[in-house]
């Protein structure tokens, strides 16, 4: 069985990420693992509640992890897919202005360079 982890931030980008994940384990037939960062137990828990009730409706196998205490959220993710033998790795890109075009975010080009899975970047429609 695949497992696909997605990076997953309470914003549209990880909203637009989480659902690609989503159709993407429905295709594959497999399970989901939803990778969220917060700075210390506790915080962002209220966020996680729609993602969640996201994950428990769509009858997918899933488990969400909440990695706390780092500042390098890409590194928790890439960590999170090496553990587990990720098959794919699902992230949201937020649309940038003309001069951000020319840097992606740092967490978002970490992940598309260190990965040993195929990543799959998703913007907001």
């Amino acid at each position: 069985m695949t497992t696909i982890v997605v990076g997953y931030v309470a914003k549209p980008e990880g909203e637009a990420a989480l659902q690609k994940a989503l159709e993407e384990a429905t295709l594959r037939g497999g399970r989901l693992v939803l990778v969220s960062a917060q700075r210390s137990a506790g915080d962002g828990e209220a966020e996680l509640v729609g993602a969640r009730e996201t994950l428990a409706a769509s009858g997918i196998e899933h488990e969400v992890r909440v990695t706390t205490g780092s500042f390098e959220p890409a590194e928790d993710l890439l960590a999170v897919a090496e553990e587990l033998g990720a098959g794919l790795i699902v992230i949201g890109l937020r649309r940038r202005t003309p001069v951000g075009k020319l840097l992606l975010g740092s967490n978002a080009q970490r992940i598309l360079l260190d990965a040993q899975a195929p990543v799959l970047a998703v913007k907001v429609p």
